[in-house]
């Protein structure tokens, strides 16, 4: 993952003319040194401890890219030098963890934000419009599937929760930014379905109550073979005047009900509108860009953390239903 937020940096003008990366931390030095290598960073600094290399570089901010188990540490480190941080989600490994770190970047007075990088994706931005538009009327239910026989070896096939601590947080957090809505409660089943690669967890169905009487739906797995679909999962979004359909790529269909008459209604095709600000829809380099504009105006990230938290909540409060096969509040 750092090649992918050095290379948004590298890839943006506007990011690029903003940051200079002063330093490489990896429990394994070699692996930040042929980083370097590649992207030319000559003059960092390279080291396997966070405190020592920030002491000597001085940094602003601390981009986070670390296993879900070290974010903790590596997050309060970094408050505790006067750092700004910006992290892979999930957030923290536990509810504790996260408030912990809300608590301590509030008392820093520094912007801490979460890397929820699918709302950032045109199509997110583009069914987010459409529903405040409210040609559909009012919101009523969110349905969402993710089907993906993903083989990545290493630490993901030890985890686990997998699919729901490593994966589902970008559908939930995307439906929670396109409903603009709180999560109430949620009835979940988890599963490791006989072929499985992983560990722990690799499917799950999940059932959410959201502020406002809306549904959304999770139908997921990371071991289903044969019909893979997008990354973003395919969407439903239903409300009382008519429906949308996303693939999670480029194909939006949308209706709405045109007549008062007929065993089925007479449909009109809505036309699903083009983002706000085409700014906002290049995922990483996206995040990154509403992060250094949060430090330099002071207003909040779209991802800062004590809003995020509530997306990491949906994450435990789901895993939490599916051991003890009862339906959790949030």
């Amino acid at each position: 993952m750092a090649k992918g937020w050095l290379k948004a940096i590298a890839d943006t003008p506007e990011i690029r003319s903003t940051v200079t990366v002063v330093g490489l931390v990896d429990v394994n030095p070699a692996a930040a040194k042929a980083l370097a290598e590649e992207f030319g960073l000559a003059e960092v600094i390279i080291g396997a401890d966070l405190a020592d290399v920030l002491s000597k570089t001085s940094a602003d901010v601390v981009f986070d890219v670390v296993i879900p188990s070290a974010r903790h540490y590596v997050v309060s480190t970094a408050l505790a030098h006067g750092c700004h941080v910006l992290s892979e989600k999930p957030m923290a490994s536990s509810i504790e963890e996260g408030r912990s770190l809300i608590t301590q970047a509030s008392a820093a007075g520094k912007v801490h934000a979460i890397v929820q990088n699918r709302r950032f994706i045109s199509g997110i931005r583009r069914i987010r419009r459409l529903v405040e538009s409210d040609v559909l009327g009012e919101l009523t239910a969110i349905h969402c599937d993710f089907f993906i026989g993903a083989h990545f070896g290493g630490f993901r096939e030890q985890m686990d929760n997998v699919l729901l601590l490593d994966m589902a947080i970008h559908t939930f957090d995307a439906a929670r930014f396109v409903a603009d809505k709180m999560p109430v409660a949620v009835y979940c089943h988890e599963s490791n379905p006989r072929g499985s690669w992983y560990a722990h967890g690799a499917a799950a169905n999940a059932i959410f109550e959201f502020s406002d009487d809306v549904t959304f739906t999770y139908r997921g797995s990371w071991c289903a073979e044969g019909a893979n679909t997008s990354w973003e999962s395919q969407w439903r979004i239903i409300g009382t005047k008519g429906t949308l359909l996303w693939d999670g790529a480029d194909n939006f269909k949308a209706h709405k009900v045109a007549g008062a008459e007929g065993f089925f209604r007479p449909l009109d095709v809505v036309p699903v509108p083009e983002p706000v600000d085409e700014a906002q829809t290049h995922g990483h380099a996206s995040v990154i860009a509403d992060f250094l504009t949060a430090i330099k105006t002071g207003a909040k990230p779209e991802t800062v953390s004590n809003d995020n938290i509530n997306s990491l909540a949906m994450v435990f409060a789901a895993i939490e239903s599916a051991r003890t096969r009862q339906r959790v509040t949030l």
